[in-house]
């Protein structure tokens, strides 16, 4: 199992179902990440507008490279409903090396894409 510390856990919760799946599409469709796992009905306990809160959410496990997270937040924060979304960053200490080497694979922007906007850009106008 090789130690890592390019490669993160992101805990984001959601109001339901719906809004989760949506936001996953999105961060997998833009490679920021790997795999999200969807957990519905927590309970969650907190305080807002100076009142204790309960209410019931999906939690959002995302699993992403360190370097995408500032595009991933992003995403999470325009694309969210709450006015102060959950995005919170575990470091993964390690894991197994064919899954962390797709979950690298899955985060990275294809190099056909990455060669055809160098070339875009090379071009002459």
């Amino acid at each position: 199992m090789p130690a890592t510390k390019k490669f993160k856990i992101v805990l984001v919760t959601a109001p339901d179902l719906k809004t989760a799946r949506r936001l996953a599409r999105a961060a997998v469709a833009a490679r920021l990440i790997a795999c999200a796992n969807l957990i519905p009905q927590i309970e969650s306990h907190y305080r807002w507008l100076g009142k204790i809160e309960r209410s019931h959410e999906v939690l959002m496990i995302l699993k992403t490279l360190g370097s995408r997270l500032g595009d991933l937040e992003k995403l999470i924060v325009t694309q969210h409903p709450y006015a102060i979304p959950e995005f919170m960053v575990v470091s993964v200490a390690g894991g197994a090396k064919a899954y962390l080497d797709w979950l690298s694979q899955c985060c990275r922007l294809e190099r056909t894409t990455r060669v055809r906007t160098k070339l875009l850009r090379s071009r002459p106008r």
